[in-house]
């Protein structure tokens, strides 16, 4: 018997004459978790998708427990123990939590759906995992990383032996990737076997067992975990030596930029989640909010940017109060905003990428002229912004959809950068990015600074925050607890704010 549970040998996919897996060769032993490594566009979600029945090769061969297989769908990978975790949530925003778990898989009492059994057997794996899901909530009125959870769940509840996560700890909190790698630990004790997809080294460093390294769709080869180490997979993935530590001068401060005055924002459920906040961003500084998520971060950005209402308060931009505008005349006021939910606000996912890149211009000239778009004009600018932020797409006329989420997110920092506005939203701005795209992102964020722009930037990366950051805002319970100077703290430090164990005088 194979000492492998799966194996992909010389696998080959190709998409309109692009080759995205060029004779990738991916061995998973039982009860290992296996990293799978690589940029961008590298083609490893692709891999993953034709493990998943999603795609079918143009050459190599599959092969379960030593035996070959044909997967020519899910249906059939979930037959043979394989489950998948996307990247990209395949959710029902109007289903519960409970009905898009069972989906297809639905328990039957007399004929029809038991939903109460479902919601009993979703409620004992969420406690069982540590996930602590409603499984009554509804799909649309849960956090990005909620949603996380249920895409977990949904490969759970059908029993997978090998479960591939596709950038699973992408939307979670510190916390919750210590509890995730944890679960994680948990299924290989109970004989799962795991493929890992992650661009976070030091994640791959504590929980994988083995790596496979891919770089624009070649093999690059498979190391021990033992044996290597983050400097030298980072080297291997990008090709070049990466630097991990920002390097940035002393921030020189201008005027007040953003200046919000006791802030009342409401959630979807009408709680009041963000409590009379008061926050100042300065022309030429990177002000980072640090929180564990839910605690206020999406609606304070939602409504700085218009798309929430606020309740009272005010949010001025440069003195003037721009409270409860439209956001197309936020946008216009000198806002840019990168969305910590790429696919609900930062695209049209059914629109090519090189329409997307004007999104937020497409009716001002030469984009548009007498109501009528100069398509010439626009893929223009897209080519421009495609080789400047190095997103990986066969073309300008690609769907939206069709792209890595790194390089969805490479579009949208692109636009927005672009735009050269007043004020930068920069939430989870590196969210899904490889190393080298990261140390690229975070250098192009303190130009901006350099270049006297006012960044916000909202992240769960507490690494991101230290590194980037001129001064650390805290969030808990919809309030700045403190405002912390980042060579003066540590991440521990960091944390008990975070969690509402320390505060700071005189700071609300």
């Amino acid at each position: 018997m194979s000492e492998y549970i799966i194996e992909m040998l010389n696998i080959k996919k190709e998409f309109a004459g692009f080759v995205a897996n060029d004779n990738i060769t991916l061995q998973l032993k039982k009860g290992e978790i296996h990293a799978l490594l690589g940029e961008n566009g590298a083609g490893k979600s692709t891999l993953m998708n034709v493990l998943f029945g999603l795609y079918q090769p143009e050459q190599g061969e599959i092969r379960v427990k030593g035996e070959p297989v044909k997967i020519s769908n899910p249906t059939i990978a979930n037959e043979l123990g394989i489950g998948m975790v996307h990247q990209h949530f395949m959710l029902v925003d109007s289903f519960t939590v409970t009905e898009n778990i069972i989906l297809g898989s639905e328990p039957k009492k007399a004929g029809k759906i038991n939903i109460k059994q479902a919601v009993e057997e979703v409620k004992q794996l969420s406690e069982r995992y540590g996930l602590r899901v409603d499984p009554t909530a509804k799909t649309a009125d849960i956090s990005v990383g909620m949603q996380q959870r249920v895409e977990i769940l949904k490969t759970l509840y059908r029993g997978a032996e090998i479960i591939i996560f596709d950038e699973p700890t992408a939307v979670l909190t510190p916390q919750e990737i210590k509890e995730l790698i944890q679960i994680m630990r948990n299924l290989i004790k109970e004989g799962k076997s795991i493929i890992l997809i992650t661009h976070k080294l030091k994640e791959i460093m504590e929980v994988c067992d083995r790596v496979t390294v891919i770089r624009k769709g070649k093999g690059i080869g498979t190391l021990e975990i033992r044996q290597t180490n983050a400097n030298e997979l980072a080297a291997l993935m990008v090709g070049r030596e990466v630097q991990f530590k920002t390097d940035k001068k002393e921030a020189i401060l201008g005027d007040i930029v953003l200046e919000i005055d006791n802030l009342v924002v409401k959630d979807v459920r009408g709680i009041e989640a963000v409590h009379h906040l008061n926050l100042t961003v300065h022309a030429g500084e990177i002000v980072g909010i640090a929180g564990v998520d839910g605690n206020g971060q999406t609606e304070l950005i939602e409504a700085i940017t218009g798309l929430t209402k606020v309740q009272a308060g005010s949010i001025k931009l440069n003195g003037k109060n721009i409270t409860n505008l439209s956001p197309r005349k936020i946008t216009e006021s000198g806002v840019g905003h990168i969305p910590q939910d790429r696919h609900k606000h930062g695209l049209v996912l059914d629109f090519p990428i090189g329409e997307n890149m004007v999104l937020q211009t497409y009716y001002q000239k030469p984009f548009s002229i007498n109501g009528i778009l100069n398509f010439n004009e626009i893929y223009q600018k897209a080519n421009r912004l495609i080789d400047e932020f190095d997103v990986r797409t066969p073309s300008e006329h690609t769907i939206a959809r069709e792209l890595s989420g790194g390089n969805q997110q490479k579009a949208i920092i692109g636009r927005e950068f672009d735009r050269d506005p007043a004020l930068l939203i920069a939430a989870q701005p590196t969210r899904g990015l490889d190393v080298g795209a990261i140390e690229f992102i975070h250098k192009r964020l303190i130009e901006q600074r350099d270049h006297g722009k006012a960044v916000l930037l909202v992240s769960f990366e507490l690494e991101e925050i230290m590194n980037v950051s001129d001064r650390i805002a805290v969030i808990f319970e919809g309030k700045i607890l403190a405002i912390l100077d980042p060579k003066n703290t540590t991440e521990q430090e960091l944390g008990l704010y975070m969690a509402g164990s320390k505060r700071e005088a005189g700071v609300s």
